[in-house]
């Protein structure tokens, strides 16, 4: 197989990942360097260093992937790798991820490629997205990518999770440029974003017109937040005319609300309250007159979800509360911390529900907490192989009712570099960091995930249920 076209409608199971947070080797010196080069350099962060050393192992780590069964691989092609400067591309790198896209379909899967996860070049600065000046930026770089790498793959995710990058930058504080509290930079820097994906599915298309183009959205439970600009981006597919889209949309907030239910005082009062600072017509004005301006009907081929913990209330806790290995001193949830609710994650998949609209979660996962090499189990007792049994029978679930679900990505194939620190584990695979970057058959619990996966995926096509 010299090229990696999907052509298969078999119901897609991979694993995903993200170039900064795997492949080691940026920020240092003479290394390529994006946005977090001032944070890890004064020490604001963990460098992230060799990572999981996938730019130099990225054989072998693909070996531990294909063995669990997956037909999909997701990566991202870093833009600060291939443009190191600005307008000189690297060509050894770019042939490097060309390599990398021929191992991927060597081991029977087919790559999904994120153009943008989170980072981008340093020479831009820490705050890129809060200029539209950016965004013509942003869409020559796909243009390149998609051009360079065509022949390799056709599943093209525009951006990652664009509301969490807002978020993290202008509010929580714990992305660059380290802003907390400014929701309305929150608001700015995410509408950016999707009309950068508005412009950049027009590029891809007239490029590779058979692609599949999407961007990946965190569910939160709050609808401005995630779901009001899904419904903004299917608005004209649905037949929803200009006139009407205040009305489409409060109906569609409705409907989103009853489906997934309030779960708590906290969530219901932080709706009310963000209803009043962010309102879908005239927040994302520009998003909708792009939207009912673009030469094309729809700029979202699939809906694209990542579900962790949705409940957006529930990221704010006490600062001194118990956690796993002792206490946090924040006033946030740890992500080992994240409840695991594989009901609900029914309840949102029913919510993004469209017939018409392909369904993907291409990020779910489950966290655990490793500190000066301990590994600690998490306070509620799960463990990966539960998570992933759960989350495939909630998978069934949804496909039994007719559901419009075609894809499930685990995060993330072996423990990375979680933004900042490598005490989040999420692998599959655990990685022994204190003895040299060992891989382990195991994952950071000590569980066989990896043989889990595949029987799981086994268990799934033997009976039928997925076509």
């Amino acid at each position: 197989m010299e090229t990696l076209k999907n052509t298969s409608t078999e119901f897609k199971f991979g694993l995903a990942t993200a170039g900064f947070q795997i492949e080691g080797g940026y920020n240092g010196p003479g290394e390529p360097s994006n946005n977090w080069v001032e944070w890890e350099t004064l020490g604001k962060v963990e460098p992230s260093g060799i990572a999981i050393n996938f730019w130099e192992s990225y054989e072998r780590i693909l070996d531990l992937a294909a063995t669990t069964g997956v037909n999909t691989f997701r990566i991202s092609i870093e833009w600060a790798r291939c443009f190191p400067k600005a307008n000189t591309p690297d060509e050894d790198a770019i042939l490097r991820y060309e390599n990398i896209l021929k191992a991927i379909v060597q081991r029977d899967m087919t790559p999904v490629v994120t153009l943008v996860h989170f980072t981008t070049p340093h020479y831009f600065g820490s705050n890129p997205w809060f200029s539209t000046s950016f965004i013509d930026h942003y869409v020559e770089w796909a243009k390149f990518a998609v051009a360079r790498f065509q022949k390799y793959c056709n599943n093209w995710v525009t951006l990652n999770e664009p509301i969490i990058y807002s978020a993290m930058s202008y509010f929580t504080g714990m992305f660059p440029p380290g802003e907390i509290g400014k929701i309305r930079h929150v608001i700015t820097s995410y509408q950016n974003q999707l009309l950068s994906h508005v412009k950049a599915y027009q590029a891809i298309k007239s490029i590779q017109s058979d692609s599949c183009v999407s961007f990946n959205n965190f569910c939160f439970s709050v609808y401005e937040l995630d779901k009001a600009v899904t419904d903004i981006l299917l608005a004209r597919k649905r037949k929803i005319r200009r006139d009407d889209i205040s009305t489409y949309l409060e109906n569609q907030k409705k409907k989103y609300y009853l489906e997934i239910g309030a779960t708590t005082k906290r969530d219901t009062l932080l709706r009310s309250a963000l209803a009043k600072l962010v309102n879908p017509v005239t927040s994302y004005n520009n998003l909708i007159n792009a939207v009912y301006t673009s030469e094309h009907e729809s700029t979202l081929d699939v809906i694209q979800l990542d579900f962790y913990n949705p409940i957006t209330s529930s990221h704010f806790r006490l600062p001194g509360h118990k956690t796993s290995g002792g206490r946090n001193w924040m006033p946030g949830r740890l992500l080992w911390d994240d409840k695991v609710d594989p009901d609900l994650f029914l309840k949102y998949v029913r919510a993004n529900n469209d017939p018409e609209v392909e369904l993907w979660i291409v990020e779910s996962g489950m966290c655990n907490r490793v500190k000066n090499g301990r590994a600690f189990k998490r306070n509620d007792g799960w463990d990966r192989p539960r998570f992933l049994t759960a989350y495939f029978n909630s998978v069934n679930s949804a496909l039994k009712e007719g559901l419009n679900i075609k894809a499930y990505f685990y995060w993330t194939v072996m423990d990375n570099y979680e933004w900042g620190s490598y005490e989040p584990r999420f692998g599959i695979f655990g990685v022994d960091r204190e003895r040299g970057l060992k891989y382990l058959a195991n994952d950071a619990m000590g569980y066989d995930s990896a043989s889990k996966l595949k029987s799981l995926i086994n268990s799934f096509y033997q009976t039928n249920l997925i076509k």
